[in-house]
């Protein structure tokens, strides 16, 4: 089988395609024909080694996962004698270990792992898309930032792939949202159910005062002493890149302060099998219009190292999805797909 790997660290260039055997199966194993992976930033950072504090974790010298790709979509091709949920022909999506290598023609993730049957009306590659984004997002927002009802709460960076799914996952919650993202994709986040958007190039959300229940940076743009005041007394700044003052702030404010306060969630590091009960919820949301796939672009295998550039260059709109093959979907999509959400969402009873 073809798969992605990468022997050093380095730019998008160090990326090679390489002919691999197919994964053995185990007992309570699946084997999955993939037919999309998505390239997001977990992607660009393990290959990199950047920031330097990745490499505690993706190794110090040199890359301890060198296969590339977690998230996938595709059809069930074996399963272990043990294995009950699936059975082969069954479409999944899902996330994989690090270093599982999802980004290939198949890939074995566990029965119990983070994998569920992919939403009903999804091809492959708009299935992919909505992996990274929930199982980033959701936590962040219902476990960190504890999102209900009636709730200020503003995302910036909306949309990104944890941004529009944030988006979607606030106002679900029963949240009043607001979007900071650039003028050009104002549509695109209202579409996905933004009450309020703001265009950073010409305003600056920090500069309010009060304002927020919660602020989600899932760019890692702002820090919590430029968005403090924006938060109401009690207020939760939460953050997707762990940085150092981040990491020293979040059990600052919450040990030793009664008001305002920061926060960052690990999501990599949670338990597979949680994930995978997340990823049934996220199918339903799907099916029910609740949720919709944003699509960068769609790129084919032998197009990943430009699909590791689009990602580094901080530019992209949802995900960037490879096509493994023909069946992952329609080639060249983009982030204009989204803009039928309302359509969706309307027809399917959800909030425009």
């Amino acid at each position: 089988m073809r798969a992605a790997r990468f022997d050093r660290y380095g730019p998008a260039e160090v990326i090679r395609i390489e002919e691999r055997a197919v994964p053995e199966v185990g007992d309570s194993d699946v084997l999955v024909r993939v037919d999309a992976s998505a390239v997001g930033v977990t992607d660009a950072v393990s290959r990199s080694g950047t920031p330097w504090f990745a490499r505690l974790f993706f190794g110090l010298r040199r890359p301890k996962y060198p296969l590339l790709g977690t998230e996938f979509a595709g059809t069930v091709e074996r399963v272990g004698p043990g294995v009950t949920r699936f059975a082969p022909g069954d479409r999944v999506f899902g996330a994989a270990e690090v270093g599982a290598g999802a980004t290939a023609e198949y890939v074995v993730v566990g029965e119990h792992a983070a994998v569920a049957h992919a939403p009903d009306g999804l091809d492959a590659a708009h299935a992919v898309a909505t992996v990274d984004g929930f199982l980033t997002a959701l936590p962040f927002l219902r476990d960190a930032g504890e999102v209900r009802p009636r709730q200020s709460v503003l995302v910036n960076g909306a949309s990104g792939t944890v941004g529009s799914a944030a988006v979607q996952l606030a106002k679900h919650l029963g949240a009043s949202v607001t979007a900071v993202t650039s003028g050009p994709n104002a549509e695109l986040v209202r579409s996905l159910g933004a009450d309020r958007v703001i265009d950073y190039t010409r305003q600056d959300f920090t500069t309010e005062r009060d304002a927020y229940d919660v602020i989600f940076d899932a760019v890692g743009k702002r820090s919590f002493g430029a968005c403090r005041r924006a938060l109401t007394a009690h207020g939760i700044y939460l953050t997707t890149v762990p940085t150092g003052a981040i990491m020293l702030q979040t059990p600052w404010t919450r040990l030793f302060r009664g008001g305002r306060r920061a926060a960052i969630a690990f999501t990599g590091l949670r338990d597979s099998r949680t994930k995978g009960v997340e990823l049934e919820q996220l199918a339903a949301l799907v099916e029910s219009g609740a949720f919709v796939p944003v699509v960068d672009r769609i790129l084919p295998l032998d197009e990943l190292v430009a699909a590791h550039r689009r990602v580094e260059g901080g530019h992209k709109v949802g995900s960037v999805v490879i096509a493994i093959t023909d069946a992952a979907g329609p080639a060249d999509a983009s982030a204009a797909d989204a803009a039928t959400a309302d359509d969706s969402r309307e027809a399917n009873g959800a909030p425009a």
